[in-house]
């Protein structure tokens, strides 16, 4: 991906992650070593939140003032700094005008002011006044903790977008977390410095069908709040502060494609459900979707799906001080059987790790030393059974509504899979001696380590249906971080050795009679269509905004 200022070519990255164009003004997320959260409040919210910034402050003046009395003599004089750069009105003007004018919630503005300031500090000659930035930052971590540790819980704010422009999110990173946070609001398209195309915030940005580019590099330092920029997600392009004609020409094409995409929305309503898909031999292709919230079982539907081949849980745990319960995660599944309309549902059980992590209050270290290789998915299920119980109840009790089947991820010891049978067993009996009503519920596993992949036999003896999770089998089978830019040169899932790993998985399901479908990237990739076909496969699960080419990519 080129981006260029003023026409200026920059730098390289990986390119489009979502398709399309988008226009807008920047909005910038700063990195912080505080994992904040990122939300627009309301505006008869405002002071609330200026109000939360005044008891964090005044909650870090206290706390320091009482620290300060026990300190050492060269160390009380750095928490005298401190304690003045709390209570300066610059820091404190700048958090209020990002909450009043821009509608962040307190955490986002404190970043934001940060960066301002920080900025200033750069610009210093002298080295003395440089180094108080590490200061301010410090005090601006305090102050986050501070909130975070009071954090209200808080539902996705939707903005009405006819009383806004349209705004582009540049950031460092963006966690999958924060996409889902942002999915539904006023955002036009997403830049980040870094990620793979098959990062979990990738995937995020095409379910939501927005233009977005990942592995930009240094574009959230070469970007400044409010500057016009332009997404070109199919050319890999970001373009900043563009020319007049430049601007008007790609405002032309974002019209051009939205035009097609309400002529597609529209062609959809009148075909809810397209004809079946047949291969060459006449066999039927199931298309399913993949999904990351309950609400986006409505766009399966209307795309066309054939049931739900992934309802990825995770989304519900992440980014939250407390973890749903029983009753809330099963009114999350219930409500996707119900939407579904008969249709079949897959339900994938936790699945947090590598860049997908908890709060480490939840027990959930995110400061493993190799956290894709480390407690993880299932992993982490089985550490916490108390959590991996709750939610084993609450499928069983959604399974009332209509047939869920739950899938497993990361399996990859027979152990395991035992432990994972047994604790399915145990929430059945504890259901039991509540008299609480459940149903039955298929039982999948997720072919993702090569380990998995190289002992399906064993497998086979003990799901009902396995699913190929082909992003983190080409990460595995490769050692490529699939979120790391990089190395995402050598991210390939046309590998002989992962070719040869899917192949040979479908074949040994399909000569056992079993279910096999394939639930990453992949299988909504035209290029990869016609070898998965001669492969045998038959059941694709993919984004619903994959669907339409999909199938035209099958008429073919």
């Amino acid at each position: 991906m080129t981006f260029s200022v003023h026409g200026i070519s920059v730098g390289q990255g990986l390119g489009g992650a979502a398709n399309g164009v988008a226009t807008g003004r920047a909005v910038k997320i700063v990195s912080s070593r505080t994992n904040v959260a990122h939300y627009f409040i309301t505006a008869d919210q405002v002071q609330a939140e200026l109000d939360r910034v005044r008891i964090a402050r005044d909650a870090a003046v206290r706390e320091m003032m009482s620290a300060s009395k026990e300190a050492p003599q060269e160390l009380s004089a750095i928490m005298d700094v401190h304690l003045m750069l709390l209570q300066d009105e610059t820091l404190a003007d700048g958090v209020r005008h990002f909450i009043e004018e821009r509608h962040y919630n307190a955490e986002w503005a404190l970043g934001a002011q940060l960066e301002v300031i920080a900025a200033q500090f750069d610009e210093v000659h002298d080295p003395y006044m440089r180094e108080r930035k590490r200061d301010l930052e410090q005090v601006v971590e305090r102050l986050i903790a501070q909130l975070t540790d009071a954090r209200p819980q808080r539902a996705f704010i939707q903005q009405d977008h006819s009383q806004h422009e349209s705004l582009i999110l540049i950031a460092h990173d963006l966690s999958p977390a924060d996409m889902i946070h942002f999915k539904g609001d006023v955002f036009s398209g997403f830049v980040t410095d870094v990620g793979g195309k098959t990062s979990h915030t990738a995937i995020v940005a095409r379910s939501m069908g927005i233009p977005a580019i990942v592995g930009a590099k240094s574009a959230s330092h070469l970007v400044r709040h409010d500057d016009w920029v332009i997404v070109d997600a199919d050319a890999g392009v970001l373009i900043v502060d563009p020319t007049t004609d430049i601007l008007a020409q790609y405002q032309q094409k974002q019209s051009d494609g939205l035009v097609a995409w309400q002529a597609h929305l529209a062609n959809q309503s009148k075909n809810a459900m397209p004809a079946a898909l047949l291969a060459d031999d006449g066999t039927a292709i199931t298309v399913l979707a993949n999904i990351e919230l309950p609400s986006d079982a409505a766009a399966a539907l209307a795309a066309g799906a054939q049931g739900i081949g992934l309802f990825r849980t995770e989304f519900l745990f992440m980014g939250r001080a407390e973890l749903p319960d029983e009753d809330e995660q099963y009114a999350a599944y219930r409500d996707v059987v119900l939407a579904m309309k008969g249709l079949p549902v897959t339900i994938r059980t936790i699945d947090i790790g590598a860049d997908k992590p908890l709060d480490a209050r939840h027990g959930y270290a995110d400061s493993q030393p190799n956290p894709a290789l480390g407690l993880r998915a299932i992993r982490w299920c089985l550490a916490e059974p108390a959590m991996f119980l709750t939610q084993l109840r609450a499928l069983l009790r959604a399974a009332v509504h209509g047939r869920i089947e739950v899938l497993i991820p990361m399996l990859a010891h027979e152990s395991e899979i035992k432990q994972c049978l047994l604790m399915l067993e145990r929430a059945r009996l504890q259901m039991g001696a509540l008299d609480v009503p459940y149903g039955e519920i298929g039982l999948g596993a997720m072919i993702e380590v090569p380990a998995a992949a190289l002992i399906v036999p064993i497998f086979l003896k003990y799901f009902d249906f396995l699913s190929i999770g082909s992003n983190d089998l080409t990460q595995y089978t490769l050692a490529v971080d699939r979120a790391d830019e990089s190395v995402a040169h050598l991210y390939d899932a046309m590998h002989p050795a992962v070719q040869f790993l899917i192949e040979s998985t479908i074949k040994q399901c399909n000569a056992a009679g079993k279910p096999i479908s394939v639930c990453g990237e992949i299988a909504g990739d035209e290029s990869h269509t016609q070898s998965l076909l001669a492969m045998g496969l038959r059941r694709f699960s993919m984004h619903p905004t994959q669907m339409a080419n999909f199938r035209r990519a099958i008429k073919k």
